[in-house]
């Protein structure tokens, strides 16, 4: 029997159409289209879908329940386009033994993390 395969995401939102705009703005998704209603970016392997629900707060309460992790090849270029957009940080960009990390703050309050690792901390993966 095959194993479950995370494959997206649905991000709820008050106002889907500004958390779609900075996603694409900020990570610059290889896909972004709209399919029956929800928009949906692919990053990688990844979906992550974005719609609005009635029982979800303007802002989220609890952003560290769920964090979104972004591996990226160049941090500095991502946390300087995320900049661009406008982005709050949680934690600017950081070096962690030579492992690039940074927390950013979407419009809805939820946690975005870019992560380069290092080729030494991939090899201990």
């Amino acid at each position: 029997m095959k194993r479950p395969v995370l494959g997206s995401l649905l991000l709820s939102s008050t106002d889907p159409r500004r958390l779609r705009t900075w996603y694409v703005s900020a990570l610059d998704p290889q896909e972004d289209a709209d399919v029956n209603g929800y928009r949906v970016l692919k990053f990688g392997e990844f979906f992550l879908f974005i719609d609005t629900r009635a029982d979800v707060a303007d802002k989220n309460p609890e952003p560290g329940r769920v964090i979104l992790n972004f591996d990226v090849e160049d941090a500095r270029a991502v946390a300087t386009r995320m900049d661009q957009a406008g982005t709050r940080w949680l934690a600017p960009l950081e070096d962690r033994d030579g492992s690039l990390f940074a927390t950013a703050i979407d419009p809805d309050g939820n946690y975005v993390q870019i992560i380069q690792l290092s080729e030494q901390h991939r090899r201990g993966m």
